[in-house]
């Protein structure tokens, strides 16, 4: 039997010592856990609205998947635009260019996700469910610097705890 309060202690100087790493303080931000926490809707919402199209409305794979990559790029722009980067765009002009940028991006990120999609539910022996989870996981990182650096305009700097 294990030592409940020994393991507890660890686990504390575990997370105590990560927490005090430069690099984790750099990299584990707000809006990196914001980011995360609404990429992991916006993936529900992608790989929920597959699985409903292919296993329940019997929509072929590739359809389904375009789909469901759509539904998530509407919802990851209004979380994203206003919730996770706090867009600093004023006027229609720049919110016109913000949205053109955040959509020219998720078109690079769709592209490589219905096409690596496809070419995973042709050539590889996994689930189709599987495969859209790989290939999910790849577009969220590209999604988050696209999204950063080249999307929107954020106006805050205060991004810390």
């Amino acid at each position: 039997m294990k030592n409940t309060n020994s393991e507890e202690v660890i686990d504390n100087n575990f997370f105590k010592k990560l927490m005090s790493n430069k690099f984790v303080k750099k990299v584990l931000t707000k809006e990196v856990i914001l980011y995360a926490v609404f990429g992991v809707l916006t993936t529900l919402i992608n790989i929920g609205s597959f699985y409903v199209m292919t296993i329940f409305l019997h929509i072929d794979e590739n359809l389904a998947n375009n789909i469901a990559i759509v539904l998530a790029v509407l919802f990851a722009y209004v979380t994203n635009r206003d919730l996770v980067f706090h867009s600093g765009a004023r006027g229609f002009g720049e919110r016109l260019i913000e949205f053109c940028r955040f959509i020219l991006g998720r078109l690079v990120t769709m592209f490589i996700e219905s096409i690596g999609g496809s070419l995973m539910f042709e050539f590889l022996p996994i689930p189709f469910i599987v495969s859209k989870c790989l290939i999910t996981v790849i577009v969220i990182i590209l999604n988050f610097f696209i999204s950063k650096f080249f999307a929107f305009k954020n106006t805050r700097k205060d991004d810390s705890f």
